[in-house]
């Protein structure tokens, strides 16, 4: 039987640990959204347990933490009480992926001149995305959730919609 790692507090989530220095690999530039979707599994996977330790629940807004940022890569937990969900968004021209730690969340999305998509993620699963696609995402179910998300390149503003139906 294996010992479970030392729990993390948000401060010590950063590129010292070296979980996350080994993943994120600061000198690397932009990444694909096949590698940024194998970083967030590989974090909700492999470090589940460090990663539930720090995670916390609040209302009325969602909480979330930053993990790491280089510069070409940024990654964040979440979390999500039963109700709790974004406004439609994109993530500015970045690719992105996220990976559900516990719980499910629902995804709807939308690249422009397709039509709208949903899903619904459970843990463990995740999905890598491009820079033109928005979505809402949303815990639909009767549990928390917590996800872990990257995006690259990183620090690009988001872009709200009413709906969306906006994205063209």
């Amino acid at each position: 039987m294996s010992a479970s790692p030392p729990a993390l507090r948000p401060a010590e989530l950063d590129l010292a640990a070296p979980f996350l220095h080994d993943l994120v690999q600061p000198d690397r530039p932009l990444w694909t959204p096949a590698q940024l979707r194998d970083l967030t599994r590989t974090l909700a996977q492999d470090h589940a347990d460090r990663l539930r330790a720090v995670v916390r629940y609040a209302e009325p807004q969602r909480w979330w933490t930053r993990l790491a940022l280089t510069r070409g890569v940024e990654v964040w937990l979440l979390s999500w009480l039963p109700g709790q969900g974004t406004k439609p968004h994109d993530h500015g021209g970045a690719a992105g992926s996220f990976t559900v730690l516990a719980g499910e969340v629902r995804e709807e999305h939308r690249y422009p001149g397709a039509a709208i998509g949903v899903r619904t993620l459970r843990a463990g699963q995740g999905l890598g995305f491009g820079g033109d696609r928005a979505h809402v995402v949303r815990n639909a179910g009767v549990r928390p959730a917590a996800t872990v998300h990257a995006y690259s390149p990183p620090l690009l503003p988001t872009r709200e919609y009413a709906s969306l139906e906006e994205v063209v």
